[in-house]
């Protein structure tokens, strides 16, 4: 549309050109060498458009021919850049690919056809350290320094091969001229921070910590924690030679993360050393609101030097009001109540607790409440036992390292705040072993023995004995089974009882009744040793009437459902149940 409109408007400039000419006829007269030329104005205009059309014509024609040699010579260079910009993106898909014979072969074509070229240092170098040729990429890295546009690049690489080889002070170095360079490289910057971490400069750590905050290279919220934790590891370390400074940077390290514990706890203490007991109190409970933990709570019951065990109780009452459902507050109320010799109360804050599976910690606590109330060595033996079985508490844990101490750099990885308070990972997702009579346990000792006896039920011997006795009149004969003598001790030989029916349930005898009785003459029975068995012999037509007497079991009779009872033998009589 815009050509359009531009073509108009030179056409249109046209006609009113020509339009002007023929409203103002004039003459032209050339005299130029003897030769006189005259003519209108219209036409000698047309004639100056046409000489000035001419000479461009002729010009363009000489540029061409004299340019013939250049345009030549640029065409090969347009070619041979091309093929090597294709050499340089094939070469960049074989390192990709990991393909370092086909990485090779595209380097070459690259160093041959665009040799001065970034990105064909670029493709030497991350060919060289495919293949494994650490000098040829230090050496590529180290010319990509001498161009301004690469120089960058070649400190990165040069960093990251340095690291390799374990020249940790030729990589800062190195991660240092970056920086100066470009404040804004967010590798160097994160190289430098780990530097000083590792170094245990905490000054020059929180220095490059802002730096990264104020380039954005960091949000907010991890920024303000970094501080906050180097602020607890240099307040740590100088809390012995130089405890002002030690307070001021807990203090401020509390204020930048209150759920930082270590720091909350040496702020609680040293306040507390001070005599300023109103503020440590109150820094110690804004910090247990945030997140419970151990040191929390030691360092608020000892708050206040020269507390009787009494007054320990009541502020650990006191604290626990803040987070009555957490297991914190009722490991650290029953270890308050145990040293105050308030046993029933330690009892009640563990049961609670212990319905969900006792912890280490609190089998432990379990110990010693016995150990303080009953100096029951069984039962504390019985606590330990089980605290090696139960499941983990929590701890500091980093990087798979479980640690009883809080400490800002992780030993393993050399990470800022990696350490975390939680539980460690063997244990997550395990149940707790089955605990017998856990609840139980938190009674007194009597009351446990007497149930447990009461549960018990015993059957006196006596009871057999009071059975009625059969008749003497005919009785029949039976087959009587000798009873198996125990390997421990041996019995008397049992006298001779007629086989009855029994339905038994519950131990009572409910129904008892001969069957298939057959009538035989009546004979003594003789007496058979022990082991033997009587044959079979025939009975008499009247079956006399059967003997009930009630069965019973032992305590340690592991019973029919344990055991089935053996088969009897062939009689007049037959058991039902």
């Amino acid at each position: 549309m815009v050509r359009v409109l531009v073509y108009l408007a030179v056409f249109a400039c046209l006609a009113f050109g020509a339009v002007w000419l023929a409203d103002r006829p004039g003459e032209v007269s050339v005299l130029w060498q003897g030769y006189r030329i005259e003519t209108s104005v219209a036409i000698a205009a047309v004639g100056v458009v046409v000489l000035a059309f001419l000479f461009l014509l002729v010009w363009a024609v000489l540029r061409f021919v004299f340019g013939l040699p250049s345009a030549f010579s640029l065409s090969s260079r347009a070619r041979r850049r091309a093929r090597g910009f294709e050499a340089l993106s094939r070469g960049m898909v074989a390192i990709g690919a990991g393909d370092p014979v086909a990485a090779g072969r595209y380097t070459g074509e690259a160093r041959r056809f665009v040799p001065g070229e970034p990105l064909t240092l670029l493709l030497e170098a991350q060919t060289a350290q495919l293949t494994g040729d650490r000098g040829q990429a230090e050496a590529a890295f180290k010319a990509m320094l001498d161009k301004s546009e690469t120089r960058v690049l070649g400190l990165r690489g040069l960093f990251v091969e340095a690291k390799r080889r374990g020249d940790m002070q030729g990589a800062r170095a190195f991660a240092d001229d970056a920086v100066r360079r470009s404040p804004s490289l967010a590798w160097a910057n994160d190289a430098l921070l780990d530097f000083h971490v590792q170094a245990g400069d905490w000054h020059a750590a929180r220095t490059a910590v802002e730096r990264r905050a104020a380039l954005r290279l960091a949000d907010k919220a991890e920024a303000r924690r970094q501080r906050a934790v180097l602020l607890a590891a240099e307040a740590l370390q100088a809390r012995d030679g130089e405890p002002e400074k030690a307070l001021a940077a807990a203090l401020e390290a509390v204020k930048l993360s209150p759920s930082l514990t270590p720091a909350a706890a040496l702020a609680g203490r040293m306040l507390s050393e001070r005599g300023d007991v109103r503020k440590a109190s109150r820094l110690l409970e804004a910090a247990w609101k945030e997140a419970p933990h151990p040191d929390i709570a030691a360092a608020y019951l000892d708050a206040r030097p020269g507390d009787s065990a009494l007054d320990r109780l009541n502020r650990a009452q006191a604290l626990t009001k803040l987070r009555p459902s957490d297991p914190e507050s009722v490991l650290a109320l029953a270890g308050a109540a145990i040293q105050a010799r308030e046993f029933q109360k330690a009892r009640d804050a563990l049961k609670p607790l212990l319905a969900g599976g006792a912890s280490v910690r609190a089998c432990l606590l379990m110990a010693e409440l016995e150990e303080a109330e009953h100096g029951a060595a069984g039962r504390v033996r019985e606590w330990l036992a089980r605290a090696t079985r139960a499941p983990r508490d929590a701890a500091w844990v980093a990087d798979g390292l479980v640690s009883d101490r809080w400490m800002p750099v992780s030993p393993i990885t050399g990470r800022l705040d990696a350490f975390v308070w939680t539980v460690p990972p063997a244990t997550l997702g395990s149940q707790a072993p089955a605990l017998d009579d856990v609840l139980a346990d938190l009674d007194d000792v009597p009351k446990l023995i007497e149930a447990k006896a009461e549960a018990v039920t015993t059957v006196a011997p006596a009871a057999v004995a009071a059975a009625p006795a059969p008749k003497v009149e005919p009785a029949p004969e039976a087959a009587i089974v000798a009873p198996e003598e125990p390997r421990s001790e041996p019995k008397p030989e049992p006298k001779p009882v007629p086989v009855v029916e029994v339905a038994a349930e519950d131990n009572k005898v409910i129904d008892a009744r001969p069957v298939d009785a057959k009538p035989v003459d009546a004979k003594p029975v003789e007496a058979k040793p022990a082991g033997e068995v009587t044959p079979p012999r025939e009975q008499p037509k009247t079956a006399p009437k059967p003997v009930i007497f009630p069965v019973s079991h032992a305590p340690d009779d592991p019973g029919p459902e344990d055991e089935p009872p053996p088969e009897p033998k062939k009689s007049g009589f037959r058991l039902f149940g």
